[in-house]
């Protein structure tokens, strides 16, 4: 027996016998050979069979781990399964689906539609426009374009493009390539075009995000800002579980990225670094997964940001919450204006956008609601499925009681934990303590008699999504687990040590729920978990409004938003090669701070056609700097009740009332009626939330 292969024997020896488990880190390839006095190589290749013997896996930049061993027990399954086999797992959910909505369900066919990889090519022209298919993959058409990468290597702007099926999704990767020279690519021989960069793609939305393989990618490869990159020699890759309007779960995207990652770097060779983009939902599912799966990229550059899903739909609960209130149960005489001021957004128009967010927690199909409709996205919307989910499955109380539940809530059953009693996901939803309007109260926008009233009636919601008159408690585990799997964004593991870019693209305070507080609730939560220091995040604000998506963008707007996007990726992509040229043994950390461009500041772009930059630290609200006077932020009503920016408290800790927070008097008898609102407690904001953890990279469930 070679050396190599007795070392791997010993190690395989110790997974059997329980000392190292599945899901644990083993030693790292230097460490090993040191404590076994073995050369790198005899480790490396050690560590090489195992892996291809199924003992081992490894993930980039983070090791090697125990993978899941032989088969196991799931409850409700016919046999024992291979968890390390896709098929075998894929077809207990199929079989699960099936028997969920066993009334009238529709059958849903083969978990697998053609699982044939398909490899296409196509061109840009000299003429420009969108790519072209190219006829013939032996000879270059007379109008292919020439484009010269990053790297200075002059290539036919030829991509070839990898379509397949993924971890059930619908994969693509893309990349220069001369289809006349370039042999089977490799990697020991990747294409001359590709100059070593792999950006990550994530899609947009949320709603509806369940269930479904998805039929489109949500941001296509091949087209925008990917179009421009792909010229420049990145590659770029996709996959339809990466676009949150297909699933809006970040630890699937996160182990899809896994595989898509991996299967790259298997057909094109290891990149010099990774990065990952998104908007909106890909902007936060590109944070989670970063954070949460340390080592799949080595920056990531975001835009229209959100910490994750979690934050829309703890507060557009909340949101909900006060327009019930405000609507059908005021009895304080309590104004919208007032009520705007207890929201913290700007105006009415602006919380009531979010509160018609809360549709993504409601599965009772066509529920009717009293939220004002937006004159951009309409009414309520609860239960939103996509068109592709047979209605046979679907949830319904009375028609379909055990059908399957369209929240974001029950797309993550098995992070979050079951009810044994109803068979529907447990919520880290909760309201308990939380002093809606204690802001407004101490400021004199509110009077007493209003805050009493306004705490007394708020109420809240219950797992169909019903108004209630009690506060909510959450699920003690589900919220653990929340913080756990990086659900909840911690912002602690992965993402503290790259480079993080965060722009607006966008800006609109009065619409649509992409409000500026988001991104600063990222920026907190930054803080919290790396000692307050912020300085591997940066932050750029201003861009059209939302009313310039549906018209003609007003030419300032424009101009500022076509300055912050070209802008940004030119100072992140300096940050990142400087990163990446620094050999020494600083720590990541350290290397990502001090490797930072000059252009790489927080600042602002004045809003004119010929838009100039303005360098300053980035603040939460209307006032104090240049930055707050063009492009002002507001909050939200759980930050007006005391909470913090970072919105990272799913379920506060309480203290006894205490008459000093307020900056107003309470007679005998309030005191005895918010008592009575309150016979538990208050939140106390200053200490950490109940089950408030750090994340747990790399998980399984």
């Amino acid at each position: 027996m070679k050396l190599y292969e007795r070392v791997a024997a010993e190690i395989q020896d110790q997974v059997a016998r329980g000392v190292l488990r599945p899901g644990e880190r083993i030693p790292s390839v230097r460490q090993a050979s040191q404590n076994r006095g073995v050369s790198i190589t005899t480790v490396l290749k050690a560590y090489t069979l195992l892996e291809s013997a199924g003992v081992v896996q490894s993930h980039p930049q983070s090791g090697f781990f125990v993978r899941a061993q032989g088969r196991v027990r799931i409850p409700g399954a016919p046999v024992p399964l291979d968890l390390s086999s896709e098929v075998e797992v894929s077809r207990l959910v199929l079989s699960t689906l099936r028997a969920i909505g066993s009334q009238g369900a529709v059958p849903l066919g083969s978990p697998y539609p053609d699982p044939a990889t398909r490899v296409n090519y196509v061109y840009r022209s000299t003429a420009g426009g969108a790519l072209k298919p190219l006829p013939n993959p032996q000879a270059l058409p007379a109008d292919v374009a020439t484009t010269t990468t990053t790297a200075g290597v002059a290539v036919p702007f030829v991509v070839r493009v990898e379509t397949g099926t993924m971890n059930r999704g619908i994969y693509q990767n893309a990349v220069l390539f001369d289809p006349t020279k370039d042999g089977t690519p490799t990697p020991l021989a990747p294409p001359k075009g590709w100059n070593k960069r792999l950006i990550a793609v994530h899609g947009t939305g949320c709603a509806g995000g369940w269930y479904v393989q998805g039929a489109a990618l949500g941001v296509s490869v091949l087209t925008g800002d990917n179009l421009a990159r792909l010229g420049e020699g990145y590659a770029v890759f996709n996959n339809s579980l990466n676009h949150p309007t297909n699933s809006c779960n970040a630890t699937l995207a996160g182990e899809t990225t896994m595989m898509g990652k991996e299967h790259f770097i298997k057909t094109y060779g290891v990149p010099d670094y990774t990065v990952s983009v998104g908007t909106s939902g890909g902007a936060y599912t590109s944070l989670q997964v970063a954070d949460a799966f340390p080592g799949l990229f080595d920056g990531v550059y975001v835009n229209a940001t959100f910490p994750d899903a979690l934050s829309i739909s703890v507060s557009s609960l909340d949101a909900k919450l006060l327009s019930n209130y405000l609507l059908k149960n005021n009895g304080s005489g309590l104004t919208e204006a007032q009520m705007t001021a207890v929201s913290g957004h700007k105006t009415a128009r602006a919380w009531y956008d979010l509160a018609l967010q809360s549709g993504r927690t409601d599965p009772v199909p066509n529920r009717v609601d009293a939220i004002p409709a937006s004159p951009f996205i309409g009414g309520y919307k609860s239960a939103v499925w996509s068109a592709a989910v047979p209605p046979g499955l679907r949830y319904d109380p009375v028609n379909n009681p055990k059908g399957a539940r369209p929240t974001v809530f029950d797309i993550a059953r098995n992070i979050y934990g079951v009810d044994s009693a109803t068979g529907f996901a447990k919520r880290p939803y909760d309201n308990v303590g939380v002093q809606y309007g204690l802001a407004a109260l101490n400021k004199g926008t509110i009077t007493v008699a209003q805050f009493l009233d306004l705490n007394q009636k708020v109420g809240g919601v219950d797992i169909d999504g019903n108004y209630i008159a009690g506060r909510v408690a959450g699920d003690e585990g589900s919220i653990l687990r929340a913080y756990q799997s990086g659900l909840q964004l911690g912002a602690g593991a992965g993402l503290s040590s790259i480079p993080i870019f965060d722009t607006s693209v966008y800006y609109d305070e009065d619409h649509y729920y992409h409000y500026q507080w988001f991104h600063f609730a990222v920026r907190e939560r930054l803080a919290g978990r790396n000692g307050g220091d912020t300085r591997n995040h940066v932050m750029w604000r201003g861009g059209v409004s939302f009313t310039d998506l549906f018209t003609t963008p007003a030419a300032d707007n424009a101009a500022v938003g076509q300055a912050s996007a070209s802008k940004s990726w030119s100072a992140f992509v300096k940050w990142m090669e400087a990163v990446k040229a620094d050999g020494s043994a600083l720590p990541q950390r350290d290397k990502v701070i001090a490797r930072k461009p000059a252009e790489a500041v927080d600042g602002c772009f004045t809003k004119s056609t010929t838009p100039q930059f303005i360098a300053e630290p980035q603040t939460l609200g209307t006032t104090g700097g240049q930055c707050n006077a063009i492009w002002p932020s507001y909050t939200a009503p759980r930050i007006e009740a005391g909470g913090p920016v970072a919105a990272d408290i799913l379920k506060c800790q309480l203290k006894p009332i205490a008459y000093s927070d307020y900056k107003v008097t309470f007679s005998d008898a309030e005191k005895k009626a918010l008592a009575a609102i309150f016979p538990a407690g208050v939140c106390d904001w200053s200490k950490p939330g109940v089950n408030q953890v750090a994340t747990v990279p790399y998980s399984s469930y």
